[in-house]
């Protein structure tokens, strides 16, 4: 069984015999749902392979290999009328360079498309009698001579754009006014880019373009063209479409039980294996209402390929092209209260939630207005580092990190934002290692109030409780390489503030399992001021009366969990749970329950 890991060419896959989830039963769902198509998806979950399906299966140039490539998929069975009836023309605008002048960019957009249709004119050379007349500074002309070629024929034409909003993708990224101005130039009255948008609408007006097919990953560019165009019809929030990408865990235990009888793996290692990919990889969902959750396809291609070739797992379980999607992260948290926002996306308990998902906003929007906590949830939604995960009592919808690899961008994040000094991080990592082997606390402790409730204080929080407190000791000690860190926060319908299970592959190395339990006092609480707090002892501070309820309250909790957690895993963890009290920002309490 071979991966196709970052091969989205569907003629290669299969017919080079790769691992495919057959998705072809969408086809007749594509057509009957409507001509002019707008799906987004995070980027790396598998839209271009999509692309390529459509391709492949309306080509008129290949209607002698649908058997071959289609023979054996469930679209096979029962094909459409319009199988192999279509000339197709792909456009793929992340391959045009937004750096450089307005002009300089127009100028790409233009080679292009031109390039694409070069490319058109060799593949349907022998289907067409009339010539097709490029223009190399002006695409849209050479876009009519194609539509004038087509008339003479009795196809018309499919029409595929991918990574349609990659120009707005990198402005936002890049955040400049300048990359601003640029882009307001290519988007707003006769700009290139909304040009071409118009030409192509143009195009379905009986000159030949009769199907349109767009991939991106937010809505922020078909904003601000809807007046050059406004045809094309939303279906990346249909039930129907939720997992056109994207891989369900039956498809994912497939693939584990043949790499199974490679690797010679018993039953149980499969499962282990399942265990460790829903952790992770699993938790997307783009439907109001979710049944059930998705993987990502290229992460979950990345784990497979590595299982399949060593028999082990990847030690570094974030795969280095989903990294990059921690830029989103950034630009939120440079936003207004955009701290707040990522952090509050860590609390498990008291998910975000927006009362609807916001949809109509431009460029402009982005980068100048002011952003409220529903429009930031609403972008790393789009970006996929948030995703659907049911909805409140009162109708608002739940948005919810999804698996551990993506809640990894999040904490890496605001550590460099409450240690962004690289000693400071590098002191914390070796106090981290530390704990991992030692299960001594107290070292990290006294870095925590040194070093980081220091940013903690000087910021605008509107929060402060068990949350800030948890949300720094999990910045500090996140680690995926050895561990499963609260993937499992309900224990016995109650939540554990932390968990850390050492990864099954990792239990060779001298590393300890961890539960922990976090509460916050108030120094009003005390009648105590922070000079009066840093004086008092440990012992003296454990006797205060309300320091002393926090830490019976947690021991307890604690005592249940640990239970709970050693019928689940029995002999195999060597839990070491501990209750850690903040009094302010001044003083961590900690004692280890035995």
């Amino acid at each position: 069984m071979k991966f196709p890991y970052g091969i989205c060419d569907f003629y290669d896959v299969i017919s080079e015999n790769y691992f495919y989830v057959d998705r072809t039963d969408k086809i007749s769902l594509i057509e009957e749902t409507g001509k002019y198509l707008l799906f987004l998806r995070p980027r790396r979950f598998g839209k271009s392979l999509v692309l390529s399906m459509l391709e492949n299966y309306y080509d008129v140039a290949k209607a002698k290999q649908f058997e071959l490539l289609f023979g054996s998929l469930a679209i096979g069975e029962t094909p459409t009328p319009k199988h192999n009836q279509y000339f197709v023309m792909n456009w793929d605008f992340s391959a045009v360079d937004s750096t450089g002048s307005a002009e300089e960019i127009r100028q790409r957009l233009h080679d292009h498309i031109n390039g694409c249709i070069e490319h058109f004119k060799a593949c349907y050379e022998e289907f067409l009698t009339n010539d097709i007349e490029l223009h190399p500074t002006n695409a849209i002309r050479s876009l009519q001579s194609v539509l004038a070629a087509i008339k003479a024929t009795p196809y018309k034409l499919y029409l595929l754009i991918d990574e349609y909003d990659n120009f707005a993708n990198e402005v936002m990224m890049a955040g400049k006014s300048n990359s601003r101005d640029k882009y307001e130039t290519l988007i707003q009255g006769e700009g290139a880019l909304k040009a071409v948008f118009k030409a192509v609408k143009a195009g379905t007006k009986g000159l030949g373009i009769d199907r349109i097919f767009i991939t991106g990953v937010s809505p922020v560019v078909m904003s601000d063209i809807s007046s050059g165009f406004n045809i094309a019809e939303n279906i990346y929030l249909s039930l129907k479409f939720n997992d056109l990408c994207g891989f369900w865990e039956t498809e994912i235990l497939a693939a584990l039980q043949q790499i199974a009888l490679e690797c010679g793996f018993e039953e149980q290692q499969v499962h282990e294996a399942l265990a460790m990919m829903r952790t992770f990889y699993d938790g997307y969902c783009f439907f109001y209402e979710p049944k059930s959750k998705l993987y990502n396809p290229t992460l979950a291609l990345y784990f497979l390929k590595h299982l399949q070739d060593t028999c082990q797992y990847p030690r570094q379980i974030l795969d280095d092209n989903l990294a990059m999607d921690r830029g989103k992260i950034i630009y939120i948290s440079q936003l207004p209260h955009g701290e707040q926002v990522i952090s509050a996306a860590l609390n498990s308990e008291k998910p975000l939630t927006i009362a609807q998902l916001a949809s109509r906003f431009g460029v402009n929007e982005m980068l100048t207005a002011t952003k409220d906590m529903p429009f930031m949830a609403s972008l790393l939604y789009y970006f996929g580092v948030l995703t659907f995960g049911g909805d409140t009592p009162t109708g608002e919808l739940i948005l919810k990190i999804p698996n551990l690899v993506m809640r990894k961008l999040y904490v890496e994040q605001l550590q460099d934002l409450f240690l962004p000094d690289w000693s400071a991080r590098e002191e914390a990592r070796q106090m981290a290692q530390q704990f991992y082997q030692t299960g001594n606390l107290q070292p990290l402790c006294q870095f925590m109030v040194k070093s980081y409730f220091k940013a903690f204080s000087n910021r605008d929080y509107l929060w402060t409780d068990e949350l800030t407190v948890k949300t720094a000791f999990l910045t500090l000690l996140f680690n995926d390489t050895f561990y499963i860190m609260d993937s499992e926060p309900e224990l016995d319908r109650q939540y554990a503030d932390l968990t850390m299970r050492v990864r099954p592959d990792m239990r060779r190395y001298q590393l300890l399992d961890f539960l922990m339990e976090f509460k916050y006092v108030k120094l009003k609480k005390l009648g105590l001021t922070a000079e009066q707090v840093k004086q008092l002892s440990d012992e003296e501070l454990m006797a205060k009366k309300i320091v002393k309820q926090k830490l019976i309250e947690s021991e307890n909790q604690l005592k249940s969990y640990r239970q709970t957690l050693q019928s689940c895993y029995g002999n195999q963890l060597r839990l070491h749970s501990y209750s850690v009290v903040a009094v302010g920002y001044e003083r961590l309490i900690h004692c280890e329950i035995k």
